[in-house]
């Protein structure tokens, strides 16, 4: 009897260790509202991070070589650089179980030129056709040579027609119904290393890992993860501090980041993704309009304040001084550009010179993020120094899905607003296009409203050409003539910081080497470890 307890007894503390050892792995980290979950509308940081876990993209992101075979195993290049196509990874697996083709990604392509939203404006114009040459190889028609093609790619998820299909509604694209918007608001129908099994974009996402994936896992991959949304950063330190959140969002105050690097088992981490902070300039609006009241707007702004209190650590801090409209990490970046300083009494002639130098019209409507805390100290920065060269400033707090709503008229865009900017494709196209072409006005990053002859020409030369000199050359200039006619106020280059717990392993954050300059393309949660 003695013998059989002992048994008893060993096997229950087996059972005990097994059950330990099998307790999933929860990553819980936060982001900003609203999370769009269809990959054919979201092209915030927010929904990159979700798109680029839970679908799979032809190419994908690579520190060296700026993109590398994805889904797509090769490509070739023919008819004088318009033509590419690609071969399929074999067997790869959509989260309901059946297989990825040619066909889904003529359909996704198609989806998004349909849709038109989120990054759709990327192919506007270039791309003149898609089709399947069988079930592993799609190839794309482009109008003429386009230099950033391959590095858009980044920015087309692949979806499985059949289940979008077979979950559209009524809608406005005919046979298409509404092209399964409102199945892909709230179910992802993708391919990716995690599969969505609850989303609600104002408060949570929870994705599972799928494990017919078609690249390894991290040894200690969450199998769970837990992305909330618009946290308080009161309750993520408390969180934190618990032990019941694992990574906070970059979007919290810096004296929130400090204390919780000063406590036991939390670390900070950064990602320099060649991004930027800088306050965008109305240019269509007044009293934004006027050149001279942009540069006084500049000259008035206290750089070194802003640069000083991004200091967290000793050792960390979330920005450096900027010199113009990108990042100096990014290809292209014109090192010859000098720094912004403030100089008051250059502000006061600038602001003489303007049509808006009275004080009944030096009147500035200025809005920061509800979601971004951090941003009232750089408005209410913004309105002391402006204040002191006779330019009110009038403040307004608004959550981020109600600003975005402003964007798509001129009119309705605030004169001012501080932007965190970053690459949406691997190539400086992917930030001065965007931004700064008339062609691709309408959204939160073109929100400076630029209209410029000459500046869409540069950069349609850019895309035009496959010489890599000329094309470096004709960015240095466009950032030239943005600076000197004030697009907007270059703060500073932006290094997000995170805290996280140090049992949290994030390679393409802790290893720069490994890091890649596209906003979302960081967060591989694969590749992350929970120990």
């Amino acid at each position: 009897m003695k013998k059989l307890w002992v048994v008893l007894g060993l096997s229950a503390v087996v059972a005990v260790g097994i059950a330990f050892a099998q307790q999933p792995r929860v990553l819980r980290l936060d982001n900003a509202a609203p999370a769009e979950l269809d990959p054919h509308i979201g092209n915030d940081y927010s929904a990159s991070v979700l798109a680029f876990n839970a679908y799979d993209t032809l190419v994908m992101p690579d520190p060296n070589d700026g993109v590398k075979p994805h889904l797509a195993t090769k490509w070739t290049v023919s008819n004088k650089g318009t033509r590419f196509t690609f071969t399929l990874r074999p067997n790869v697996k959509f989260h309901d179980g059946t297989t990825l083709e040619a066909s889904d990604v003529v359909f996704s392509y198609e989806r998004t030129k349909a849709v038109d939203q989120g990054f759709s404006y990327l192919f506007q114009g270039w791309v003149t056709g898609v089709k399947a040459v069988g079930k592993t190889v799609v190839q794309f028609d482009l109008s003429g040579t386009y230099a950033p093609f391959l590095s858009t790619l980044v920015r087309l998820p692949i979806v499985n027609k059949d289940l979008v299909l077979k979950n559209k509604k009524d809608g406005k694209f005919g046979a298409n119904g509404d092209y399964g918007q409102a199945f892909l608001s709230a179910n992802d129908a993708g391919s990716g290393a995690y599969r969505v099994v609850q989303h609600n974009p104002q408060t949570l996402t929870v994705l599972e890992k799928f494990n017919d994936y078609f690249l390894p896992f991290a040894a200690k991959a969450p199998d769970t993860v837990r992305q909330l949304y618009s946290v308080e950063s009161a309750t993520m330190r408390t969180l934190m501090a618990r032990k019941e959140h694992e990574v906070s969002s970059q979007w919290h105050p810096q004296e929130v980041l400090k204390a919780l690097s000063g406590q036991p088992g939390i670390g900070l981490v950064t990602e320099g993704s060649g991004g930027s902070l800088m306050f965008k300039l109305n240019t269509q609006r007044a009293p934004t309009d006027d050149v001279n009241f942009r540069k006084a707007m500049a000259l008035a702004f206290d750089y070194s304040e802003l640069v000083s209190a991004l200091k967290i650590t000793d050792k960390v801090a979330a920005g450096v001084a900027a010199r113009g409209p990108i990042a100096s990490s990014i290809s292209g970046f014109d090192k010859g550009l000098p720094y912004p300083k403030r100089n008051l009494e250059a502000a006061k002639a600038a602001l003489a010179k303007s049509k808006y130098a009275s004080a009944d019209k030096a009147v500035v409507d200025m809005v920061w993020v509800a979601e971004a805390p951090f941003e009232e100290k750089m408005a209410l920065l913004m309105q002391q120094n402006l204040g002191e060269i006779g330019i009110k400033v009038n403040i307004t707090k608004l959550p981020w899905a109600t600003l975005t709503e402003r964007f798509a008229k001129a009119d309705a865009t605030p004169n001012t607003y501080p932007l965190f900017t970053g690459l949406s494709y691997p190539d400086p196209d992917g930030l001065l296009y965007v931004m700064y072409s008339s062609k691709a006005a309408g959204t939160f990053w073109s929100s400076s409203w630029v209209k410029d002859s000459e500046i869409d020409k540069m950069l349609d030369d850019a895309r035009t050409t496959s010489k890599i000199a000329t094309r470096l050359d004709l960015y240095k200039k466009v950032q030239q003539k943005l600076v000197d006619m004030q697009s907007d106020i270059y703060a500073y280059d932006n290094l997000a910081v995170f805290a996280k717990q140090d049992n949290v392993k994030i390679p393409l954050l802790e290893n720069e080497s490994l890091s890649v300059s596209t906003y979302g393309a960081n967060w591989l949660f694969r590749l992350i470890e929970v120990n």
